[in-house]
């Protein structure tokens, strides 16, 4: 095994963030998925407008802001499934894979670590609907200093808790930006570029692409 500690992003990478909209797409009607993609584009800008701009709101009102921005965009999704929304949001289908991959590398020793912008209730939350908590080790949220990613502060989290030094980390996510900020940073930075989509940060590369988690295992 290459790394002692595997640290993942949650949304996008371990837990499909479309999922929630998907389970009521036929009653959203047809924008149902133009929706859910505003939904998520919304919900990370605000993110980084709130730390651009010295502020904090934590991630579930982020949420909800963005959803309730998605309805207003998009007025044929019908408002009153707001609250089914996010309470599947709350319980986020995690990748087919992920499962399996994460008892791999338990069972071959490694300590396994999420590090998200996501609150700690939805955390929790979402973790434990997946059955993925007797997977992982720890949970770290940008709650606790009240910054998102891709601020370099937000990785320093895992190397100040374990005590070790950014190469030792391979950190793995499904949104280029955070993987450009976790290289920046020092991380063994793996892209899980599932939708296919094109690099945008060339100088702060990954050091590797996957199509899905399967192959991380087998990665040098």
């Amino acid at each position: 095994m290459a790394f002692a500690t595997y640290v993942f992003d949650a949304y996008g990478t371990l837990f499909d963030v479309h999922a929630a909209v998907r389970r009521h797409a036929a009653a959203l009607g047809p924008d149902a998925q133009r929706l859910s993609d505003l939904w998520r584009a919304k919900q990370l800008e605000y993110s980084w407008v709130r730390t651009l701009a010295g502020t904090y709101r934590d991630f579930w009102r982020l949420t909800e802001d963005a959803l309730d921005t998605a309805f207003a965009a998009f007025p044929s999704a019908d408002r009153r499934f707001r609250d089914d929304l996010l309470d599947a949001y709350r319980g986020l289908d995690c990748y087919p894979e992920v499962p399996e991959l994460l008892k791999r590398l338990k069972a071959e020793g490694a300590r396994i670590a999420i590090l998200s912008n996501g609150s700690p209730r939805m955390l929790d939350t979402a973790v434990r609907a997946a059955g993925l908590d007797t997977s992982i080790d720890d949970v770290f949220s940008v709650d606790q200093i009240r910054i998102y990613k891709p601020d370099p502060r937000v990785y320093e989290i895992v190397t100040l808790a374990y005590r070790v030094f950014p190469d030792a980390i391979s950190f793995q996510s499904s949104n280029r930006w955070d993987v450009a900020g976790a290289a920046r940073f020092g991380f063994r930075a793996v892209w899980i570029n599932r939708a296919g989509a094109v690099d945008e940060y060339p100088d702060m590369r990954p050091a590797a692409v996957l199509k899905d988690l399967s192959g991380l295992p087998d990665l040098p």
